[in-house]
């Protein structure tokens, strides 16, 4: 496969946030007032979205995400502004997916819709949960009410949207996440996110863990409970946290786990392109995660991947899929022989991790639970 024909996608970043919560290990910074003049960072990006153009050699963007922090903090007027300078400067497929994250604490009535006019065609709403309870202990910013109202708007506005929740939180139970469950189900989205909550070194929740958090088993019905309800539910289960009306899976992510090529613009976002010259080539770029500092200098340069770190980095991302990706596509991505991790390979399969079928690179059920251990064989 050449680079031509790999997708390409962009992602920019928006780092601010009303608050930080505690489990958050993104880049994101809490916006000391709760407002600022976001215009040198819009500014910044449009110098850094002006010279990335040239890597894009012409190829046509599948999809653009807007993530965060919190993107929904900006006017719909700065988000169809930022979108109208990425069509000038770039080719769009005609059915471009282009997706923005947003949190319910953020989306006054009617904001959504005016995301919509401005170009966005497909919206990830963080609801996390829709109990009081669960959200409090999360530290986010909105209430089950302001959950609901906003996912209400959210299906009103767009044909195409996500709701993330997340389980395994501090003193939920298998009933308590069931009622999330139904609540996640009844508002008729197209794409749902569950989040297994996982405590990170550098967040709040790193530094003091949370008490009462489920146990192993309590983990895995919890696991279990998502995945029936929702397959159930007619939802394809297509990667290890997305499940998705068929038709309906992101577009961007598909990108991210296929190993397929990405641009990106903002505070500490990355990159990754593949060239060929005499050989695949993978090189990746990171920008300054601080935003004073990618404002000062809103460009990154490109590091090549060693062949040596290339196997764990396409099987790091492969292996979320729960169908995986065919057994070629390794040496189309990488320019590697499938050779190159016969070994880990085998022994994912001697322990159950991996489906023996050699046609393809997948993940068994058992594998997908145990999903950092299988991908750490590949290291």
């Amino acid at each position: 496969m050449t680079p031509e024909t790999n997708p390409l996608a962009l992602y920019v970043h928006f780092p601010w946030c009303l608050r930080k919560c505690p489990y958050c290990d993104f880049t994101s910074f809490a916006l000391p007032n709760g407002r600022a003049d976001f215009s040198p960072y819009l500014k910044a990006l449009e110098d850094e979205l002006s010279s990335e153009s040239a890597l894009a050699q012409g190829r046509v963007l599948a999809s653009i995400y807007l993530g965060g922090g919190t993107p929904s903090l900006l006017s719909a007027r700065e988000v169809g502004k930022l979108l109208e300078t990425v069509s000038k400067l770039f080719t769009l497929a005609p059915d471009c997916e282009i997706s923005m994250e947003a949190n319910p604490g953020t989306v006054e009535k009617g904001r959504l819709a005016a995301f919509a006019s401005a170009g966005v065609n497909r919206l990830s709403l963080g609801v996390q949960s829709f109990s009081d309870a669960n959200l409090g202990a999360l530290g986010r910013i909105h209430d089950a009410r302001e959950a609901l109202l906003a996912a209400e708007e959210a299906r009103k506005a767009f044909a195409n949207f996500n709701l993330d929740v997340m389980f395994g939180l501090p003193g939920e139970d298998l009933a308590a996440l069931e009622t999330d469950i139904r609540t996640a189900l009844a508002l008729q989205s197209t794409h749902l996110s569950f989040y297994e909550l996982t405590i990170e070194e550098g967040t709040v929740f790193g530094k003091r863990p949370p008490r009462n958090l489920p146990d192993e088993d309590t983990l895995a019905a919890m696991q279990e409970a998502v995945v029936s309800e929702l397959e159930e539910a007619g939802f394809v289960h297509y990667e290890v946290s997305g499940y998705a009306r068929p038709g309906f899976a992101c577009r961007h992510n598909l990108a991210y786990w296929t190993f397929g090529d990405y641009l990106a613009a903002g505070a500490g976002a990355h990159a990754k392109l593949t060239a060929n010259l005499d050989g695949l080539v993978v090189s990746r770029s990171v920008r300054p995660s601080q935003p004073a500092a990618y404002m000062q200098n809103p460009h990154a340069p490109w590091t090549q991947v060693s062949a040596r770190d290339l196997p764990f980095e396409f099987m790091l991302n492969a292996l979320r899929l729960s169908r995986g990706v065919p057994a070629d596509s390794f040496e189309k991505r990488t320019g590697l022989p499938l050779s190159a991790i016969q070994a880990p390979l085998d022994e994912a399969k001697r322990l159950g991790l991996m489906d023996p079928d050699p046609r393809r690179l997948a993940a068994t059920p058992l594998g997908l639970r145990y999903l950092s251990d299988l991908q750490a064989l590949f290291l």
